[in-house]
Order: C-alpha cells, then sequence, then structure tokens
C-alpha cells in the first residue's frame, strides 16, 4: 500500500528491514510496528498487525535513531554559523533524532532562561530534540560555578566548558560533585593550556615541515588525568570529549578498569584521518584536538571497539566560509559532520574491519543513550519510535552544495564515502529521507 509521505498515518508497519538491536544486525528480515509514535511491536518474519498502511524498505537496515553527545549550533550570538533550525536539518539528514547542544554561544548557556530558549526552539523546528548541555563555569570563564541545580529543572542534560578546558581543578572538583548530585554528567575539554600553549595542529613531523606551531598530545593526556582523578575522589560521572591521542585511550581504559564512573566520545575525523591531511595548508582540517598520528588514530578505532570510548560524536563546528578561507593559522578550529558521520563510520571502521556494523549502530544509538541516562537508543516494545533507516553500502560523495546546515566546513568535502541514511524518523513521525532512491 502506498501512502504520502508528507501525510505519515498515526499507526502504520514498516516492513522488509533487518532489525539492529543491542549491537547485533538481525539475519531476517523483520518489521516494526508503529502506534501514535511509539513502538507497538517489533520482531522478524511476518507482521501479526493487519490493514495498515505500510512503508515497504526492503533490504534496508531499520535502527534507533542516532544521538549526538556533542554538537555546536551557534544559537544565540552566531547565527549566520548554524541556527537550531538549520543544524536540526543536518541532524536529521545524518539519521540523528536527539542531540546535545554545547552552551559556547553569545551569550553562553549558563542560566535556566537559555537552557529553556534552546530547547523551545528544537521544539519549533521539531526535527530532532535539542538538549542543551549547560556551561559549567559563569560566562565560561572558570571562575564560579554557573546555575546548574535551575539549569538542570529547566532541562539541561550536561555541563560543559566546551572550546575551553576547566583550568581551576578546585572548580572541577565542585562541578564533578555537584553533578553527581543531580545525575548528570560533567564533559570534559580536555586540553592542558599550558602545555599545547598557541599551536595551532598536532606537534610532529607534519607541523615541523609546515612551519606552523604544534599542539603536543600531552596536552590532551595530562588534562585527562587529572579530570579523571578528581572524579575518582568525587564518584561523579566524567564525559571525556573529542578523545585523540593514544595516551588519552589508555588512560580511560586504565580508569574504568579501576571502576571510576568515566565515560568518553570520539568524532568520526579523529577515527579516520592523521596530521597530514594539514599538508596543503588547508583550514578545513584544522580543529581542537587536531588530527594526530596514525598510531592514534588506530588508538581511537580500538577504543571504540573494545568500549574504552562508548559512543561516537560528531563535535559538529560551523564556521564561515570567509572565516575558513583564512590563513590555517588564523582559521578557527572546528568542522561540521552531522550528516558524514555514519558514513565516515561504515567506510573507516566497518569497511576496515575495526568494528561490524551492529557496534558501528551501537556507537550512534545505545551507548550514547547509556552515557546520558536517557531512554533513548533502542526499540523496545512501549518506546518512542525514534528510527533511521540505512543502506550501509550505498555509496556518494560528500558535496557542499548537497548538505543541509548552514555552513559548508566539512574535511571530508569531495570525499566517496558508503553508507547511507534513507529516512529518518522521530516519534514515528518522518522528519528528513533521502531522494534517490525513493521510498513508497
Amino acid at each position: 500500500m502506498e501512502w504520502s509521505w508528507q501525510r505519515i498515518p498515526a499507526e502504520y508497519l514498516v516492513t522488509g528491514v533487518k532489525l539492529a538491536r543491542g549491537g547485533k544486525i538481525a539475519a531476517r528480515k523483520g518489521y516494526l510496528h508503529v502506534k501514535k509514535g511509539r513502538v507497538e511491536a517489533l520482531g522478524v518474519g511476518k507482521p501479526t498487525a493487519e490493514g495498515l498502511p505500510v512503508l515497504e524498505a526492503d533490504g534496508l537496515i531499520l535502527a534507533p535513531g542516532f544521538i549526538d553527545t556533542h554538537v555546536h549550533f551557534r544559537e544565540p550570538g552566531e547565527e549566520e554559523k548554524e541556527t537550531v533550525a538549520t543544524g536540526s536539518r543536518a541532524a536529521a539528514a545524518g539519521g540523528f533524532t536527539t542531540v546535545v547542544t554545547m552552551p559556547n554561544t553569545d551569550p553562553t548557556i549558563d542560566n535556566p532562561g537559555l537552557v529553556r530558549y534552546v530547547i523551545d526552539r528544537g521544539n519549533e523546528a521539531g526535527l530532532c530534540r535539542v538538549l542543551p548541555a549547560g556551561a559549567v563555569s559563569i560566562g565560561r570563564q572558570g571562575q564560579g560555578l554557573a546555575e546548574l541545580g535551575a539549569m538542570v529543572e529547566a532541562g539541561a542534560r550536561a555541563f560543559t566548558d566546551d572550546g575551553s578546558p576547566i583550568e581551576n581543578g578546585k572548580l572541577m572538583a565542585a562541578a564533578l560533585k555537584y553533578g553527581n548530585l543531580l545525575g548528570v554528567p560533567i564533559m570534559s575539554h580536555a586540553e592542558d593550556r599550558s602545555i599545547v600553549g598557541s599551536g595551532c595542529m598536532h606537534g610532529g613531523y607534519w607541523s615541523t615541515r609546515l612551519g606552523l606551531t604544534g599542539m603536543a598530545r600531552a596536552g590532551e593526556d595530562a588534562a585527562v588525568f587529572r579530570d579523571i582523578e578528581l572524579a575518582r575522589a568525587s564518584g561523579g560521572h566524567l564525559h571525556v570529549c573529542h578523545v585523540s591521542t593514544r595516551g588519552a585511550v589508555d588512560i580511560i581504559r586504565r580508569a574504568k578498569a579501576d571502576g571510576i564512573n568515566v565515560t568518553a566520545e570520539a568524532t568520526p575525523h579523529h577515527f579516520s584521518l592523521d596530521h597530514s591531511r594539514c599538508r596543503d595548508y588547508s583550514p578545513r582540517f584544522k580543529m581542537n584536538p587536531p588530527l594526530r598520528e596514525t598510531d592514534d588514530v588506530a588508538a581511537v578505532a580500538d577504543g571504540l571497539a573494545d568500549g574504552t570510548i562508548d559512543c561516537i560524536a560528531t563535535d559538529h563546528a560551523p564556521h564561515t566560509a570567509t572565516e575558513k578561507e583564512l590563513q590555517f593559522d588564523q582559521a578557527p578550529f572546528g568542522v561540521i559532520g552531522l550528516e558524514t558521520a555514519f558514513a565516515v563510520g561504515v567506510t573507516y571502521l566497518v569497511e576496515e574491519g575495526r568494528l561490524d556494523l551492529g557496534q558501528l549502530i551501537a556507537c550512534f544509538s545505545e551507548r550514547p543513550a547509556r552515557v546520558l541516562g536517557l531512554p533513548l537508543g533502542s526499540l523496545e516494545d512501549g518506546a518512542e519510535a525514534d528510527f533511521v533507516l540505512l543502506d550501509p553500502s550505498g555509496e556518494w560523495t560528500v558535496d557542499a552544495t548537497t548538505l543541509h546546515g548552514r555552513s559548508e566546513n566539512s574535511c571530508f568535502l569531495g570525499d566517496r564515502l558508503r553508507g547511507r541514511v534513507m529516512a529518518t524518523f522521530m516519534r514515528g513521525r518522518l522528519t528528513w529521507r533521502a531522494t534517490e532512491p525513493s521510498l513508497t
């Protein structure tokens, strides 16, 4: 039965799909029964319900909607780069049904009024859940704690001064203690600036050859070690953002073995690209943490495979074309990543045998849901019907003209990738679909 994508019925079936659950892909085709935005039933074989509208998605993978623990939507203050609405559109195109926005906006998200503002903008867009992370410190100045309790009541799901490290150890310890009482993670931008200095790329062979100031990996390792020891003392939940070094992976692995409440994320660019990409001085490859060496890239991928690193997060960081046309050392840090994340994972992790497809999908769904303590990331009976239809073998070329956000600063422009998001549904409602091939 065919029906309009613009008028999704309240109850319908998705059939002919292979189900992704619990880090595995079902061998047999199955179905999803959606009723009033929730999962009514899920199973292999033929559905028991009859007479309902059917979305036939033969051969596609049906997976839980993706969750990104780390995005920058730039609103309020820098709407020329991205807004909550345009960022939500890019998220839906990438298969994401939930995102956590960072507070380094202008003004800083450091009070309950601004938390509610971001949530309201996300609800207005209606394309994905937008859950703000509040700032740890007032104005992200690293001096005094912001209104953590009031922000949690307003809807904040985590706290971070991301974009800047919390250099004051006493403040970080206090934040971890309060986070523990409030039941939310403190997200660490792990960077010791006394070590990193004014570097603009990884400190190594290529920074020396290019004559650019390098950022020593020890700056990340030292900060991760400090924050883990503070988490050990406080019992708070530490979440390490954008892990990029082999040393940080090892430190986190040992901390988990010791029972410390620490989780971590890695970005697609850090498990796929190395610092040699900077050889042409292109600011498209300038981000913080920077692209590292090949053994760091391998360590991050291994950390995802063995669970040391819990999830994949994009650190989606839009900038204007003018900013990214500056000289490398003057251009801002950051790259976008929502629309390429799944394909980069398939191309660099699944195709290279580091993870299987079920594990990769779990890194985008079940595992980030656990990090954030959200009742999402799975397709259990009664759960909200957040799901994505995937074609893991579909190939496409990253083209700036087809991206859905406001900025084009992707480090994968022109690359041929494998793995396509075909459609995204939040609470059973279609938020995005690919134009080719069409679904009926």
